[in-house]
């Protein structure tokens, strides 16, 4: 089972909590597509389908910047992507938050 990732961490410096920016997930062979059905889908129940755990469901939102920034704008009949598997997709998110510290700085 996933353990829940506290993805604000990497974002809290000196107890400060910055904004946290955007980062582009690239799209893999091994990603899953599901149609997004409003009133009956739910970001933490794919979560839960595909990783086994209810706390993925802003990583899904995260792989698909078109289809809005919360889940309550996601579009019904919408074809989420599912980065799959989830320990490549949380080192991949990790990479690119420190790449993105590199470029622009913690503070």
């Amino acid at each position: 089972m996933a353990r829940y990732y506290n993805r604000y961490s990497d974002f809290n410096i000196n107890g400060q909590n910055l904004t946290v920016p955007f980062i582009k997930l690239p799209s893999l062979s091994s990603d899953k597509k599901v149609i997004y059905k409003v009133n009956s889908s739910r970001l933490d129940k794919l979560s839960q389908q595909y990783y086994e755990s209810p706390y993925f469901g802003w990583l899904i939102l995260q792989a698909n910047p078109t289809a809005g920034s919360i889940e309550f704008e996601i579009p019904d009949n919408f074809l989420l992507r599912i980065p799959f598997p989830l320990v490549n997709t949380l080192q991949e998110y990790k990479r690119n938050v420190e790449l993105y510290n590199l470029y622009y700085g913690e503070e």
